[in-house]
């Protein structure tokens, strides 16, 4: 049984999740997240922890952003595209129970508000910012370091508020390089 309670968009989210671990659910009901359901998020963080894991797509991000905003010091799971897309449908329905336990195993914790221990410059000289394939290697950095994809002004972002190390970032480009995917 995992402690927390899992934020996930819909029905067939929570079914998928239920497949892969034996976990409670808070459905947001898409992006259309009310007042209510925040409410139900901010008292399960309150009493049990929070874990995001919305779909890996544009929506997914708006209410992961709209919960982190009105609900502080949620931790957060993503799953990869490519493990999240059935015939062209991105979502975490599609995702096997596998990669579900996988994205449950490398949770971040949000820290707002922190500073990046990796610089933009940093960012220039790995390739994952003004450079031809940066969106396809901040993907794969992603994945690896299991903080989901994002354009390379919120990649930095998210190194600050999950506070990844300087040696966790390159270890993670070290694989990049290597051919891995973190999958």
């Amino acid at each position: 049984m995992i402690k927390e309670v899992i934020v996930v968009e819909g029905r067939d989210d929570t079914v998928a999740i239920k497949r892969a671990v034996d976990a409670d659910t808070i459905e947001t009901g898409g992006s259309a997240i009310n007042k209510s359901i925040l409410k139900r998020i901010a008292l399960a963080q309150e009493r049990r922890g929070v874990i995001i894991l919305t779909d890996p797509d544009h929506a997914g991000e708006r209410i992961r952003k709209i919960v982190e905003q009105r609900v502080p010091g949620c931790k957060h799971a993503f799953i990869p595209e490519e493990d999240a897309t059935r015939k062209g449908d991105i979502g975490v329905e599609n995702a096997s129970p596998e990669a579900i336990r996988r994205a449950l195993e490398r949770v971040h914790t949000s820290f707002e508000g922190r500073e990046s221990l990796i610089s933009l410059d940093d960012l220039l000289e790995a390739g994952l910012s003004a450079h031809p394939d940066a969106a396809a290697r901040r993907m794969t950095m992603g994945n690896i370091l299991g903080i989901g994809y994002c354009n390379s002004k919120q990649f930095h972002k998210r190194l600050a508020m999950f506070q990844i190390s300087r040696e966790e970032f390159l270890a993670a480009l070290t694989q990049l390089e290597e051919g891995g995917t973190g999958q």
